[in-house]
């Protein structure tokens, strides 16, 4: 699969080893070793979608008053670092791969890096006619610099105040549906701010709050016509759920304000390869893998946020910076009342 199709498939967060003919080898040689290579070239794209998608759901820690609303749209993206970009890769850890040069442990491209120069790895499968055979092809290659280093999402946001220290909000990305890829993401969150309950909260010079906040992902891609295997009903499947866990300061000026706090972000990316595939081996034989794997990662870091916001009259702009695993930023264009 060219790099415009993974990079794609990352950022709907599902998987690909590369609709080519090499798929078919690895999948003969045995789907436990699909699976194992799948799940350690894939981890590092759904965990940066993850804190990616979980950026700019408050800029202030003063929540808005009964009947005061904020609409927003946000641009957030992680940042790709030099360890994301490969794994260690052990051939003594898979039962029929090897390199073909080299050492058994090799660094090799995740689905945001690239292999320079390639690398190619040796395949031994059962053939039931021809006994043991072997098979050459070359690992997938990641994104590389087509992604700049960035893991890029987007949302729009709304957020309404209930009165009495409390604001909800929830965050949608219209629907994305063609004869290839389908996705949908949504979320909510409730953000509560201790000052508002406080005696003679007026008079305090910074606002403190806490928010938790749910996203969820869905997204499918049709393989059908670009695997490469005989088969039907091919494609990616994947679910992401997460929850972040807040802690928020503020300053309460009338124009220009900073932010900031601690929080906790916890989530699990499943991708599941799901339809018939025909393994085929030379003319003559042939196997049928239904629903061949499934792979999964987990995220659970503590992050650290700064960001400003100005605000003038109904229009707002606000920008903000996250430490964590993956590092992010963010920018928001916001328009709301009181």
């Amino acid at each position: 699969m060219k790099k415009i199709v993974l990079s794609l498939v990352l950022f709907v967060c599902v998987f690909s080893l590369k609709a080519q003919n090499d798929i078919d080898v690895l999948l003969a040689a045995g789907v436990d070793d699909a699976q194992r290579f799948a799940n350690d070239y894939l981890a590092p794209g759904t965990n940066g979608v993850m804190h990616s998608m979980n950026t700019n759901w408050f800029n202030s820690a003063k929540v808005k008053p009964l009947g005061g609303f904020e609409i927003s749209l946000v641009a957030n993206a992680s940042l790709v670092g030099d360890d994301d970009k490969s794994f260690g890769m052990n051939a003594a850890d898979y039962n029929n791969v090897q390199f073909v040069t080299g050492p058994s442990v090799q660094n090799v491209a995740t689905v945001l890096g690239e292999n320079d120069p390639s690398i190619f790895v040796e395949v031994e499968y059962d053939d039931p006619i021809f006994g043991s055979q072997t098979a050459e092809f070359e690992l997938p290659q990641g994104i590389g610099e087509d992604s700049y280093n960035l893991i890029p999402s987007a949302a729009l946001q709304g957020a309404v105040g209930l009165g009495s220290g409390i604001e909800v909000k929830a965050r949608y990305l219209p629907k994305i549906d063609t004869d290839e890829v389908t996705f949908n993401m949504y979320g909510a969150a409730l953000q509560l701010e201790f000052t508002e309950w406080l005696p003679a909260d007026k008079i305090w010079p910074v606002a403190l709050s806490a928010l938790v906040a749910y996203n969820h992902i869905d997204g499918s891609y049709n393989l059908t016509e670009s695997s490469g295997i005989e088969g039907e009903n091919q494609r990616l499947e994947n679910k992401t759920n997460t929850w972040l866990f807040q802690m928020i300061v503020s300053t309460k000026l009338p124009v220009f304000n900073l932010y900031g706090g601690l929080g906790y972000l916890k989530g699990t990316s499943e991708s599941d390869l799901l339809g018939s595939y025909r393994v085929t081996d030379g003319i003559l034989t042939s196997q049928t893998i239904v629903d061949p794997f499934s792979v999964s990662s987990d995220v659970s870091a503590v992050r650290g946020t700064v960001g400003f916001k100005l605000k003038l009259g109904f229009f707002r702009l606000n920008g903000e910076y996250h430490i964590s695993e993956f590092d992010a930023f963010s920018v928001g264009v916001n328009f709301g009342f009181r």
